[in-house]
Protein backbone atom coordinates (compact mmCIF):
# COMPACT_ATOMS: atom_id res chain seq x y z
CA UNK A 1 0.00 0.00 0.00
CA UNK A 2 0.97 3.25 -0.37
CA UNK A 3 2.26 5.65 2.12
CA UNK A 4 0.02 8.67 2.65
CA UNK A 5 -0.64 11.90 4.23
CA UNK A 6 -4.50 13.68 5.22
CA UNK A 7 -4.30 17.09 5.07
CA UNK A 8 -6.72 18.82 7.52
CA UNK A 9 -7.26 22.55 8.29
CA UNK A 10 -8.65 24.39 11.76
CA UNK A 11 -11.15 25.98 9.43
CA UNK A 12 -12.21 26.31 5.87
CA UNK A 13 -10.32 28.63 3.55
CA UNK A 14 -6.98 28.22 5.87
CA UNK A 15 -4.66 27.41 2.92
CA UNK A 16 -5.01 23.43 2.75
CA UNK A 17 -4.99 23.21 -1.23
CA UNK A 18 -1.96 25.63 -1.33
CA UNK A 19 -0.26 23.57 1.64
CA UNK A 20 -1.02 20.26 0.11
CA UNK A 21 0.00 21.54 -3.11
CA UNK A 22 3.33 22.43 -2.19
CA UNK A 23 4.04 19.02 -0.56
CA UNK A 24 2.91 17.64 -3.55
CA UNK A 25 5.67 19.29 -5.44
CA UNK A 26 8.62 18.37 -2.86
CA UNK A 27 7.56 15.00 -3.00
CA UNK A 28 7.35 14.82 -6.96
CA UNK A 29 10.54 16.78 -7.50
CA UNK A 30 12.20 14.16 -5.09
CA UNK A 31 11.27 11.23 -7.83
CA UNK A 32 8.24 10.13 -6.29
CA UNK A 33 4.87 8.96 -7.87
CA UNK A 34 2.52 11.14 -6.14
CA UNK A 35 -1.15 10.35 -5.83
CA UNK A 36 -3.70 13.71 -5.10
CA UNK A 37 -7.25 12.77 -3.67
CA UNK A 38 -10.05 15.44 -2.92
CA UNK A 39 -13.29 12.66 -2.01
CA UNK A 40 -15.35 15.56 -2.59
CA UNK A 41 -15.68 19.29 -3.20
CA UNK A 42 -18.56 21.72 -3.45
CA UNK A 43 -18.12 25.73 -4.89
CA UNK A 44 -16.91 24.18 -8.38
CA UNK A 45 -17.25 25.82 -11.62
CA UNK A 46 -18.78 24.86 -14.57
CA UNK A 47 -16.20 24.66 -17.58
CA UNK A 48 -16.91 23.22 -20.81
CA UNK A 49 -19.73 21.78 -19.36
CA UNK A 50 -18.21 19.66 -16.30
CA UNK A 51 -18.24 20.71 -12.62
CA UNK A 52 -14.35 21.28 -11.90
CA UNK A 53 -12.63 21.86 -8.43
CA UNK A 54 -10.47 24.65 -8.49
CA UNK A 55 -8.93 23.42 -5.31
CA UNK A 56 -8.45 19.71 -7.30
CA UNK A 57 -6.38 21.49 -10.58
CA UNK A 58 -4.17 23.19 -8.18
CA UNK A 59 -3.44 19.19 -6.17
CA UNK A 60 -2.75 17.60 -9.79
CA UNK A 61 -0.78 20.57 -10.96
CA UNK A 62 1.52 20.28 -7.94
CA UNK A 63 2.00 16.68 -8.35
CA UNK A 64 2.49 16.91 -11.98
CA UNK A 65 -0.35 15.72 -13.40
CA UNK A 66 -1.13 12.49 -12.14
CA UNK A 67 -4.31 10.16 -13.65
CA UNK A 68 -7.33 12.59 -14.28
CA UNK A 69 -9.37 15.70 -12.81
CA UNK A 70 -12.11 13.19 -12.41
CA UNK A 71 -9.82 10.74 -10.38
CA UNK A 72 -8.44 13.52 -8.59
CA UNK A 73 -12.25 14.48 -7.61
CA UNK A 74 -14.87 12.12 -8.18
CA UNK A 75 -17.59 14.10 -6.45
CA UNK A 76 -17.88 17.76 -7.61
CA UNK A 77 -20.77 19.93 -6.57
CA UNK A 78 -21.30 23.85 -7.60
CA UNK A 79 -23.10 25.62 -4.45
CA UNK A 80 -20.49 26.83 -1.99
CA UNK A 81 -22.15 25.10 0.87
CA UNK A 82 -20.72 21.84 2.94
CA UNK A 83 -20.70 18.79 0.16
CA UNK A 84 -23.72 17.11 1.34
CA UNK A 85 -25.64 20.40 1.24
CA UNK A 86 -24.28 21.11 -2.06
CA UNK A 87 -25.13 18.04 -3.52
CA UNK A 88 -29.11 18.07 -2.27
CA UNK A 89 -29.48 21.30 -3.81
CA UNK A 90 -29.00 19.79 -7.13
CA UNK A 91 -31.45 17.15 -6.64
CA UNK A 92 -28.43 14.72 -5.66
CA UNK A 93 -26.16 13.03 -2.96
CA UNK A 94 -23.20 12.99 -2.15
CA UNK A 95 -21.72 8.68 -2.03
CA UNK A 96 -20.44 7.54 0.49
CA UNK A 97 -19.05 4.51 -1.34
CA UNK A 98 -17.47 6.89 -3.60
CA UNK A 99 -15.70 9.26 -1.29
CA UNK A 100 -14.10 5.62 -0.09
CA UNK A 101 -13.17 3.60 -3.20
CA UNK A 102 -11.83 6.90 -5.19
CA UNK A 103 -8.52 6.75 -3.00
CA UNK A 104 -7.84 2.98 -4.34
CA UNK A 105 -6.62 4.20 -7.75
CA UNK A 106 -4.52 6.01 -6.18
CA UNK A 107 -3.02 3.30 -3.44
CA UNK A 108 -2.23 1.36 -6.78
CA UNK A 109 -0.47 3.75 -8.53
CA UNK A 110 1.55 5.89 -6.29
CA UNK A 111 4.50 5.64 -3.94
CA UNK A 112 2.82 8.20 -1.28
CA UNK A 113 -0.82 9.46 -1.57
CA UNK A 114 -2.03 13.07 -0.32
CA UNK A 115 -5.98 13.27 0.58
CA UNK A 116 -7.25 16.84 1.12
CA UNK A 117 -10.23 16.71 3.34
CA UNK A 118 -13.12 19.41 3.10
CA UNK A 119 -12.60 22.10 6.20
CA UNK A 120 -11.78 20.93 9.20
CA UNK A 121 -11.59 17.15 11.24
CA UNK A 122 -15.72 17.66 12.11
CA UNK A 123 -16.74 19.11 8.50
CA UNK A 124 -19.76 17.40 7.36
CA UNK A 125 -18.84 15.07 3.63
CA UNK A 126 -21.86 13.43 3.45
CA UNK A 127 -25.45 12.86 5.80
CA UNK A 128 -23.84 10.58 7.84
CA UNK A 129 -19.52 10.95 7.17
CA UNK A 130 -17.19 13.48 8.65
CA UNK A 131 -13.61 14.35 7.84
CA UNK A 132 -12.32 12.69 10.80
CA UNK A 133 -14.06 9.44 9.47
CA UNK A 134 -12.33 9.11 6.50
CA UNK A 135 -8.67 10.08 8.07
CA UNK A 136 -9.51 7.35 10.40
CA UNK A 137 -10.14 4.57 7.42
CA UNK A 138 -7.50 5.69 5.07
CA UNK A 139 -5.11 5.10 8.07
CA UNK A 140 -3.01 8.40 7.26
CA UNK A 141 -1.48 10.40 9.13
CA UNK A 142 -2.94 14.24 9.93
CA UNK A 143 -0.99 17.35 8.67
CA UNK A 144 -3.10 20.43 10.33
CA UNK A 145 -2.73 23.23 8.13
CA UNK A 146 -3.27 26.71 10.61
CA UNK A 147 -3.65 29.88 9.53
CA UNK A 148 -1.51 32.22 11.19
CA UNK A 149 -3.95 34.85 12.47
CA UNK A 150 -5.36 35.96 15.83
CA UNK A 151 -7.08 33.20 17.43
CA UNK A 152 -4.86 30.18 15.79
CA UNK A 153 -3.91 29.08 18.84
CA UNK A 154 -7.29 27.73 20.38
CA UNK A 155 -8.43 26.50 16.32
CA UNK A 156 -5.19 24.36 16.61
CA UNK A 157 -5.53 23.00 19.95
CA UNK A 158 -9.58 22.28 18.94
CA UNK A 159 -8.39 20.32 15.87
CA UNK A 160 -5.58 18.46 17.96
CA UNK A 161 -7.84 17.55 21.39
CA UNK A 162 -10.66 16.20 18.05
CA UNK A 163 -7.92 14.09 16.45
CA UNK A 164 -6.87 12.09 19.27
CA UNK A 165 -10.05 11.55 20.76
CA UNK A 166 -11.92 10.50 16.89
CA UNK A 167 -11.88 6.97 16.98
CA UNK A 168 -9.57 6.20 19.71
CA UNK A 169 -7.11 8.46 18.22
CA UNK A 170 -6.13 9.94 14.77
CA UNK A 171 -1.89 10.16 14.73
CA UNK A 172 -0.94 13.71 13.77
CA UNK A 173 2.21 14.11 11.76
CA UNK A 174 2.62 17.98 12.70
CA UNK A 175 1.25 20.90 11.71
CA UNK A 176 1.83 23.96 9.08
CA UNK A 177 1.35 27.25 9.59
CA UNK A 178 -0.37 29.42 6.96
CA UNK A 179 -0.38 33.42 6.64
CA UNK A 180 -3.42 34.53 4.39
CA UNK A 181 -3.20 38.21 3.39
CA UNK A 182 -4.31 39.93 6.25
CA UNK A 183 -2.14 42.79 7.40
CA UNK A 184 -2.07 44.24 10.68
CA UNK A 185 -2.26 40.98 13.12
CA UNK A 186 0.09 41.44 15.94
CA UNK A 187 -0.57 37.95 16.48
CA UNK A 188 0.85 36.68 13.19
CA UNK A 189 4.96 37.32 14.82
CA UNK A 190 4.33 34.81 18.00
CA UNK A 191 2.10 32.51 16.60
CA UNK A 192 4.67 29.75 15.65
CA UNK A 193 6.39 30.10 18.74
CA UNK A 194 2.67 29.87 20.91
CA UNK A 195 1.71 26.31 19.13
CA UNK A 196 5.44 24.86 19.33
CA UNK A 197 4.94 25.53 23.05
CA UNK A 198 1.72 24.23 23.44
CA UNK A 199 0.99 21.60 21.08
CA UNK A 200 2.36 17.97 21.26
CA UNK A 201 2.94 17.91 17.58
CA UNK A 202 5.51 19.27 15.84
CA UNK A 203 5.31 22.58 14.12
CA UNK A 204 6.66 21.43 10.83
CA UNK A 205 6.92 24.32 8.83
CA UNK A 206 5.21 27.84 8.04
CA UNK A 207 4.37 29.90 5.08
CA UNK A 208 4.35 33.24 3.80
CA UNK A 209 1.54 34.15 2.00
CA UNK A 210 2.35 32.51 -1.92
CA UNK A 211 5.77 31.75 -0.74
CA UNK A 212 7.51 28.42 -0.22
CA UNK A 213 8.00 26.24 2.89
CA UNK A 214 10.48 27.66 5.59
CA UNK A 215 12.10 24.57 6.37
CA UNK A 216 12.96 21.53 4.82
CA UNK A 217 10.56 18.70 5.70
CA UNK A 218 10.82 14.86 5.19
CA UNK A 219 7.17 14.19 4.16
CA UNK A 220 7.76 10.80 2.67
CA UNK A 221 9.33 9.76 6.37
CA UNK A 222 6.47 11.33 7.89
CA UNK A 223 3.81 9.95 5.28
CA UNK A 224 5.07 5.87 6.20
CA UNK A 225 4.36 6.65 10.04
Amino acid sequence: MARGLFITGTDTGVGKTYVTALVARALAGAGNRVGVYKPVASGCERRDGQLVSGDAVALWEGAGRPGTLEQVCPQTFAALLAPHLAARAEGRRVDPRLLRSGIEFWRETSDVVLVEGAGGLMSPLSDDDYDADLAAEFGYPLVVVSANVLGTINATLQTLITASTYCDGLEVAGIVLNSPRRPGDPSTDSNRDELARRCIAPVLAAVEHGGALDAEVDWWALAGK
